[in-house]
């Protein structure tokens, strides 16, 4: 069974505080969390083989090997999470970063807030628009 919100990102400090986040948000919301590129398309492909899709992915651009434009790129290539949304969840602000995310695909790019209160307040507005206001066939 694939998570809720399937997350690739390689500092285990920020995933960890991020579970804790997303339960703050909704408590039964589950969290799949790998830490690099290429173990994230081989979740993701087990997925799409299992039939089941997270209903959102997060993915850091920074990643170790494989980066996470690459991951994005190969996501799209997988039909099966076509509707899925993939938002672009990192420290980087720098315009290429977003340009070249949104280019490939990304539904969104977002910077990560700094401080727990604030990932929070991201978390809760991710989980209004991307669970309850967005229409998706997933």
């Amino acid at each position: 069974m694939s998570p809720d919100i399937f997350y690739v990102e390689d500092d285990p400090d920020f995933a960890f505080i991020m579970q804790y986040a997303v339960k703050e948000v909704k408590e039964d919301l589950t969290v799949g969390i790998v830490e690099d590129g290429n173990t994230a398309i081989a979740h993701l492909q087990r997925f799409a083989e299992e039939k089941h899709r997270p209903k959102l992915i997060l993915l850091d651009l920074n990643l170790p090997g494989i980066s996470g434009l690459d991951v994005l790129k190969r996501i799209k290539e997988i039909p099966f999470f076509k509707y899925v949304p993939v938002i672009l969840f990192s420290t980087s602000d720098d315009p290429k970063d977003v340009k070249s995310s949104l280019e490939i695909g990304a539904n969104a790019f977002m910077t990560k807030p700094n401080g727990y209160n604030n990932l929070i307040v991201c978390m809760q507005s991710l989980y209004d628009f991307w669970f309850n206001q967005n229409r998706s066939i997933n």
